[in-house]
């Protein structure tokens, strides 16, 4: 299977639609590169660093259900125990509504809600009150690096209010910001230490982090976006942002990591090294109402075969029905098979037309 991927990231390599890509996809570990690390630059190493934006939310996950297997937290606790920010939240009557209107919300956020993306703060799809204010409150996600620390982060969102009562609908990403926070709020030291114990060291990762470290910087490709003109810099290689040290706390911010790290973290996590089958089974299982799919809760089509587990997208319908994966915003992505074919693609673009055609090619390259 992983030359069937190969054939493909080489024909959009030479396509034009990224420099180059790592990648694998099977039953086995044989990863492959293809490609530059830049437009007219060297070959691309296998063993490149690369930001994965929400390929962090899996991770962040399977740490919360570490975390709950481990009794130290329970999904229905309202997250107001360790986040007291959060402990009067205020809810509009919908969506759209005049940040004026709204009033207490019914119910408090709880674990669970961070973790289906339903805890009423996340990504607005329409040019709303509530979004132009996550604008001016510098909270609004995009593919640039997070620009306030995670207290002041916290306390701009916290001071907004939500698109809906908790449980009552479905937006995408704030909820696993908040969710990074919380972890290091529970007293088994900062995010990461957390990470490190749930995650990282018991699945062998030894590359993913929140910055790469000074002496590994020149495994860190340039990101790029595409412009009138070509390939656009839009993150340098070896420098920048993820390189340590980080420039305040980045508990609410997305990881660094590599096709191998990836791939273990996922061979743990189908293993039962990591959780135990029930909660890895319920990690991969739809865990929103119909409900609360709204049309305008995502991009368009997005409910029609899938759903939302914990951290991670699941296949509904089909002949992949149980597939589980997603992406990052900067050319990455991944999905498991129900059988237990893994698949990693990392590239170093930022999501455009393009690389989401590459991604629907993908996943239909694993019909094969």
């Amino acid at each position: 299977m992983s030359n069937a991927l190969h054939e493909l990231l080489a024909r959009q390599v030479e396509a034009g639609t990224m420099p180059g890509a790592v990648g694998i996809f099977g039953a086995q570990y044989e990863p492959f590169s293809v490609g530059l690390d830049a437009p007219d630059g060297a070959p691309l190493e296998v063993d490149a660093i690369f930001r994965i934006q929400s390929m962090t939310k899996p991770i962040t996950a399977v740490a919360t259900l570490r975390l709950v297997q481990e009794g130290v937290i329970a999904l229905d606790d309202a997250v107001a125990t360790w986040l007291p920010e959060l402990a009067e939240p205020r809810v509009l009557p919908h969506p759209d509504a005049p940040l004026e209107d709204a009033q207490p919300a019914r119910g408090l956020i709880t674990v669970r809600h961070l973790l289906t993306n339903q805890s009423g703060y996340g990504m607005m799809t329409t040019d709303s009150p509530l979004k132009q204010a996550m604008i001016e409150a510098g909270v609004e996600a995009g593919s640039e690096p997070v620009a306030l620390s995670a207290q002041e982060w916290l306390d701009a969102l916290a001071s907004l209010p939500l698109a809906f009562d908790p449980g009552d609908g479905w937006r995408y990403h704030h909820s696993f910001g908040l969710l990074g926070i919380l972890l290091g709020r529970l007293g088994h030291g900062s995010t990461y230490d957390v990470l490190a114990e749930t995650v990282f060291t018991p699945a062998g990762m030894t590359d993913t982090e929140f910055t790469v470290p000074r002496d590994q910087a020149h495994r860190l490709p340039a990101v790029f976006q595409r412009g009138a003109e070509g390939f656009e810099q839009c993150e340098p290689a070896g420098a920048g942002f993820y390189v340590a040290p980080t420039p305040f706390d980045v508990s609410h911010s997305e990881l660094v990591s590599t096709l191998s790290d990836y791939h273990a973290f996922l061979s743990a996590l189908r293993d039962g090294r990591l959780i135990s089958p029930d909660f890895r089974d319920e990690l991969c299982r739809d865990q929103v109402h119909p409900a609360a799919k709204a049309p305008d809760s995502f991009f368009p089509g997005f409910w029609d075969r899938a759903g939302w587990g914990y951290g991670v997208s699941v296949v509904t319908h089909g002949p992949h029905r149980g597939r589980f994966g997603w992406s990052g915003g900067l050319g990455t992505d991944f999905f498991v098979e129900p059988d237990g074919r893994i698949c990693v693609v990392m590239t170093q673009v930022a999501m455009d037309e393009r690389v989401f055609a590459l991604l629907a090619e993908l996943r239909e390259l694993g019909e094969a």
